[in-house]
């Protein structure tokens, strides 16, 4: 096994993915605090964490045939400072180039066929993101990184710049040793968020969490209290992984689809404001600033504006 496990591993390196570590298809130990977390409320309107709660429990109810769950990491940074000038507006890191799901996929379904190659009995599941999968559990388990006090998946190598993605397959290989948490008594994460989101360590309240508020709280008016606190964030909110200090250890990217393009990185809030849907739609095509839709991204500048 040891010998498949090896190529299986080289294999996604040749593909591009930074990171790849692989765990038996063994629900994670921590996976119990998810329904503490759904009881308390704090997913606030994502209903889709608590209907496919049993399939992010059992990852076999996703894929009944599961052995072992590879997990990739793929490095998006960019070597850019967020404008503190407040006719601007901030944009999520991850989101200034191109959208990484596609990306992901795309490579992930390149990594299963060479594997059936490579071995004619494998079959398997392509998980990103949006798949009811505890991926930064798994990733911990697998020795990607562990998940820190900011919930985030933080990386010795790569700091928590870094996208995740799951290959569940039908077959036993050898495993890498879960990743022990490194945070310590570190609480910058917890100091540097405005809306006290990061109720204590490794605990988020995502309803008072910004990148929720401007990504998945839909057709509502962001609250009055949090909107005052949005410091310029229109799309997502960098805030407790700028501070963390095992992003010192970012590396730029080698994906030049998550590198921004014609230096975009700084976007006007009054131009922003004059955007109609058709030049929305064109400005941020193949981007995951798509997400929220026109109304509710038009809603984030304006909540961005009104501070003085």
């Amino acid at each position: 096994m040891q010998k498949i496990t090896s190529e299986i591993k080289k294999i996604g390196l040749e593909i591009g993915f930074d990171k790849i570590g692989i765990s038996p298809a063994k629900q994670p130990s921590k996976s119990n605090k998810l329904e503490m977390w759904l009881q308390n409320n704090f997913h606030g309107t994502m209903e889709w964490m608590a209907v496919h709660q049993e399939k992010r429990m059992d990852i076999h109810k996703l894929f009944p045939e599961a052995r072992s769950v590879i997990c990739v990491g793929h490095n998006y940074f960019s070597p850019f400072f967020h404008s503190a000038r407040k006719d601007k507006a901030k944009i999520s890191r991850y989101a200034c180039g191109e959208d990484y799901h596609k990306i992901m996929k795309k490579k992930l379904r390149t990594y299963l066929e060479r594997l059936k190659t490579l071995d004619h009995q494998i079959e398997g599941q392509i998980c990103v993101d949006t798949a009811p999968i505890m991926e930064k559990l798994w990733a911990e388990q697998a020795g990607l990184g562990w998940q820190g006090k900011n919930t985030n998946l933080i990386t010795r190598d790569y700091g928590s710049w870094i996208f995740l993605g799951e290959l569940i397959i039908n077959r036993e290989l050898v495993y890498d040793k879960p990743m022990e948490d490194f945070c310590g008594s570190c609480q910058a994460c917890l100091k540097a968020c405005p809306t006290e989101a990061l109720i204590e360590p490794y605990v988020l309240n995502a309803r008072k969490c910004i990148s929720y508020l401007t990504i998945e709280y839909w057709d509502k008016p962001i609250p009055a209290v949090l909107e005052k606190k949005m410091n310029g964030w229109v799309f997502g909110c960098d805030i407790c992984q700028d501070v963390c200090p095992w992003n010192k250890f970012s590396k730029n990217t080698n994906e030049k689809r998550y590198i921004p393009k014609d230096n975009a990185i700084e976007f006007d809030l009054n131009e922003l404001k004059q955007l109609d849907e058709p030049a929305y739609k064109h400005k941020f095509r193949k981007s995951p600033i798509l997400r929220p839709g026109y109304t509710n991204f038009l809603r984030n500048v304006d909540a961005v504006k009104k501070k003085p």
